[in-house]
């Protein structure tokens, strides 16, 4: 007797529950359609998170950047390049190295990808090379070695350890070639890394294609 009162009470109880559950037009029912999809739910907001983030490394990369070169040089003066001087730019890294305009659209390009440091450092060393002053030596080397060399800097070039090193032991008493393995290291990287993007770029084309139509308008 006491098993059948029992179960006769549990049966309102799961009566009351079921409508709940499974009639259709129910209140709550359009709330509860939402977990129905949880699997869908979560791809998307998988999606959307994915999105977000690859935005926000985008966001911190370009102001890293920013950051590193507000304080750059200018690019050096120069005339603009004849069709000529950009079509002999194609021939040789050398020769687009060669001249200010040359390394002023090449120097553009790096600037695209976030390598605008790496002329920077070569152009420094360049200057350096000139210098006679030991004072003066002493004063661009201690410049570069910080804006370029230095792990604390944030225009930091990539150097491997054994030109780092002899780098380091010579700061003590710098020449105007202490950064010459440097220097070709980096030209070396341009060369073989960028270079060859740059002549594919939409930049060099475009330039290419702006200079010949000014040729045949003259």
């Amino acid at each position: 007797m006491g098993s059948e009162w029992m179960e006769m009470r549990k049966r309102p109880v799961c009566a009351a529950q079921e409508p709940t559950a499974c009639a259709p037009g129910q209140p709550g029912v359009e709330n509860q359609g939402s977990n129905a999809c949880c699997f869908c739910w979560c791809c998307c907001c998988s999606c959307s998170c994915l999105t977000v983030r690859n935005q926000e490394e985008q966001r911190l990369r370009r102001t890293s950047y920013e950051a590193r070169t507000e304080d750059l040089p200018t690019c050096e003066e120069s005339p603009g390049p004849t069709l000529e001087e950009a079509s002999a730019w194609a021939q040789s890294f050398d020769k687009l190295m060669l001249t200010p305009a040359g390394r002023n659209a090449f120097r553009e390009f790096l600037r695209t990808e976030f390598s605008e440091e790496n002329m920077l450092f070569w152009m420094a060393c360049e200057e350096l090379k000139k210098e006679a002053n030991k004072a003066m030596i002493e004063e661009k080397a201690r410049i570069i070695y910080e804006n370029y060399i230095s792990i604390l800097s944030p225009k930091e070039v990539s150097l491997d350890s054994r030109v780092r090193e002899t780098i380091n032991r010579s700061m003590a008493e710098p020449s105007r070639n202490i950064f010459d393995d440097a220097q070709l290291q980096i030209y070396t990287l341009m060369h073989r890394d960028s270079y060859p993007r740059f002549m594919n770029s939409a930049l060099y084309k475009d330039l290419l294609r702006s200079l010949s139509e000014k040729a045949v308008e003259a």
